[in-house]
């Protein structure tokens, strides 16, 4: 039986939280990453939109899909898509104190945002996290494990 070619793989935002994982399983199989990751003390913010979702609700809405008969196909989780410029307002809005980047990375018009649809997902009984209050979870447990401190 031929063994599968291992591949040089690149992860984007290597050092987050499931491209770590990534990074470790891609490992594991035997393959080379090349991972790339941000300045985390850069002065500037990224021009992007994207989806947050509160990673609790994730996991119950994985637990629930196995659970619930009628659950059927893929479930896309969105409370809220916000472009990153909006992220640092609401940061600063919530702790004046906490150093944010100020402006953004490039002079090109702001990334659009977009609409999820929230209804396959209610159909199991989930109620989405506000975004600010994931948000403000998040900092609080980034503050209490030493990781952040203003």
């Amino acid at each position: 039986m031929e063994t599968e070619a291992k591949k040089v793989v690149c992860v984007t935002g290597a050092g987050g939280f499931i491209a770590s994982w990534i990074v470790k399983l891609l490992l594991l199989r035997g393959h080379t990453v090349r991972g790339t990751v941000r300045n985390p003390g850069s002065p500037v913010y990224l021009n992007i939109s994207f989806g947050w979702v509160n990673v609790k609700g994730v996991a119950l809405a994985y637990v629930l899909a196995c659970e619930v008969p009628s659950a059927s196909g893929r479930y896309c989780m969105v409370d809220r898509v916000i472009h990153f410029s909006e992220v640092v307002k609401i940061i600063h809005e919530m702790y004046p104190s906490l150093p944010v980047p100020e402006k953004c990375a490039d002079d090109q018009p702001l990334a659009p945002t977009y609409q999820v649809s929230r209804d396959k997902i209610k159909s199991l009984g989930i109620e989405l996290t506000p975004f600010e209050t994931t948000l403000r979870e998040t900092i609080e447990s980034l503050k209490e494990k030493g990781l952040v401190s203003f």
